[in-house]
């Protein structure tokens, strides 16, 4: 098994000169917060990772959670591991100061979040749950519920799971059929609930459902659907866990990976009804629970790029160690000096890089779109909609591809489970299915974030990285003039969409459909070589200055050089597909095949 050692040099690289965090915590008035500061939480978040949840990543995935008597019984280690988390304060980091978080950044939180999820995904489910639970919390609880749930999810006290997919109700949300029947104060929740992330375990006092489900009265489809809290304790009169309600773990799945995170099917209302409580108003639960979704999307789509992080380190230990074949004066030659070997090991780092940059620029326009300065907000939030179905489609999708090249690197000993790289890729092949599909994303992308807006929001990041390009032009060497020119084309081509699509989805309702996947592919591989020139650029301009070493530095032009050749022309070929008519071959009658 791999050792992981958390990626320091790049990730402070990537907060310092691409997110420009120090600029950031001066406009938002954050006198305490710079990138200093950054560094020194990372670090520290970094040791539990590598010596506490790192080594028991192939434990969870061996010793899954059982479950007797409807309790679910996490993996041995997890809970030692999670009460570190919690004494240590990390699940306060993000929180809001009112109910004792830390109020950092959210790109901060996104960091030490990568961390989390390299070193043991399986775990790292469960805190991030608990995310998402307190960002709809925020957001649309009411002063009583706030108050009530907040401080103990913040803490880590409590954890926080969602509850949308029932048997008859996969993506289709508006098939919702779970109950809540109004009792006084509170509502008596029926149904049950499917693929629900650590719907239960024993590490903390309470867990907190946020469930959707439908009142008595409620409209047909999506606009019927309320969001209702549904605590596994009931509270007493001080707000303590006590009675046990009635939602219980009836069933685990059995799956393909991460074993470590216990899949609930979750029964609500088995003896009367569980007791839970109305979030917001009522029938608009869907719109509610998109706060929490689309804070897990971007979450689902960090966990692409930690675990192929994982799988690179994992890939390059291995290359160095495993001797094949022998140099000019005949000894043994680690595998690390054939050629082909380190294409697949500048492929992993290259990719993995840009997903790193994605990610945290991503989440730094998190933190503008919730400013309190309005005209600061209001000029990033269509950038956060635009980027998250992305972040989480096309980062995922590449998660796929990066870990199978770990296996690759390992040959044979790739395929046998007993050195790891298995798992890693067995791992990953969630990513682009939960928390929506990468169709939905797809779709989400091209519909919702570009074709509603008649393209403002794609035109707008399509501008600034012609900043970038024309930057570009300014340095005289051969890698930036050709980084230049292939950035330049690519960028040109996303124009061109844009403005074809814009113009034949009027007359034909099924391009947007049909294409949404490869612009979704073309879009993720633009940005990657986007913010990778970026790196570039300031990899070039730092050089002998003592701030990085030079080394790294280098290595990072060689990266955008290496994403530029290997990966951009991926984003033409995506964009050849969209317009070669691709639409009509989606016509195809289902019975044809």
């Amino acid at each position: 098994m791999s050792t992981y050692t958390p990626p320091y040099a790049d990730a402070n690289f990537v907060i310092k000169e691409l997110v420009q965090f120090d600029q950031y915590c001066s406009d938002a008035g954050l006198e305490e917060v710079n990138s200093e500061l950054a560094s020194v939480i990372i670090e520290e978040a970094g040791k539990l990772a590598a010596d506490v949840l790192a080594p028991l990543n192939s434990t969870g995935d061996r010793n899954s959670a059982r479950l007797e008597n409807h309790k679910v019984l996490e993996t041995e280690g997890f809970a030692d591991a999670y009460q570190q988390y919690v004494v240590n304060g990390w699940a306060t980091l993000t929180g809001p100061e009112e109910f004792g978080g830390q109020a950092l950044p959210n790109v901060l939180g996104t960091a030490v979040n990568e961390l989390w999820h390299s070193a043991n995904m399986g775990f790292a489910l469960c805190p991030m749950l608990s995310q998402g639970a307190v960002e709809a919390l925020i957001a649309h609880g009411s002063e009583a519920l706030k108050a009530q749930y907040l401080p103990q999810l913040i803490s880590g006290e409590w954890t926080g799971t969602m509850n949308l997919t029932e048997p008859n109700a996969g993506s289709d949300l508006s098939a919702v059929a779970s109950k809540a029947i109004p009792d006084g104060d509170s509502y008596k929740i029926t149904g049950q609930k499917i693929f629900i992330t650590w719907g239960d375990h024993q590490m903390t006092s309470n867990v907190v459902h946020l469930v959707l489900a439908r009142l008595p009265d409620a409209p047909a489809g999506v606009k019927g659907i309320s969001l209702f809290i549904v605590p596994k304790f009931k509270l007493d009169a001080n707000g303590e866990p006590a009675e046990l309600n009635d939602a219980v773990c009836v069933s685990l799945e059995h799956k393909l990976g991460i074993h470590g995170s216990p899949t609930c099917v979750m029964s609500f209302g088995d003896n009367g009804g569980a007791e839970g409580y109305l979030v917001g108003e009522a029938n608009k639960g869907l719109m509610y629970m998109f706060t929490m979704m689309n804070h897990a999307r971007q979450s689902v789509g960090l966990q692409g790029l930690s675990i192929s992080e994982r799988a690179y380190q994992q890939a390059v230990e291995f290359a160095k160690e495993r001797t094949q074949g022998t140099d000019k004066d005949g000894n043994k030659m680690p595998i690390i000096e054939h050629a082909d070997v380190r294409r697949m090991l500048l492929a992993m780092k290259s990719g993995t890089e840009a997903m790193r940059a994605l990610a945290y620029v991503a989440a730094s326009d998190v933190d503008k779109a919730h400013s309190s300065d309005a005209a600061v907000a209001l000029q990033f939030k269509p950038r956060v909609d635009l980027l998250t179905p992305v972040v989480k489609g096309w980062m995922t999708e590449f998660a796929q591809e990066l870990t199978s090249l770990n296996i690759q690197v390992h040959g044979g000993m790739g395929f046998i489970e007993e050195t790891g790289a298995a798992q890693h890729y067995r791992d990953a092949r969630i990513l682009p299915i939960y928390e929506g599909t990468t169709g939905i994303q797809a779709m989400d992308f091209i519909g919702r974030k570009m074709l509603l807006d008649k393209g403002a929001a794609l035109e707008s990041l399509q501008t600034e990285i012609m900043i970038t390009v024309n930057a570009l032009s300014a340095v005289d060497s051969a890698a930036f003039i050709k980084m230049n020119r292939e950035l330049r084309m690519a960028v040109k081509r996303s124009m061109q969409l844009r403005t074809w699509l814009l113009d034949k989805s009027v007359s034909n309702k099924d391009l947007a459909g049909s294409v949404c996947f490869d612009f979704l592919m073309m879009h993720g591989f633009l940005c990657g070589a986007w913010l990778l020139a970026k790196s570039a650029l300031a990899a070039h301009e730092l050089l002998g200055k003592g701030q990085y070493a030079d080394e790294f530095l280098r290595t990072k032009l060689i990266t955008a050089e290496f994403y530029t050749d290997y990966y951009l022309p991926r984003a033409n070929r995506h964009a050849d597909t969209v317009m070669s008519g691709l639409c009509g071959a989606c016509e195809i009658n289902s019975a044809q095949f």
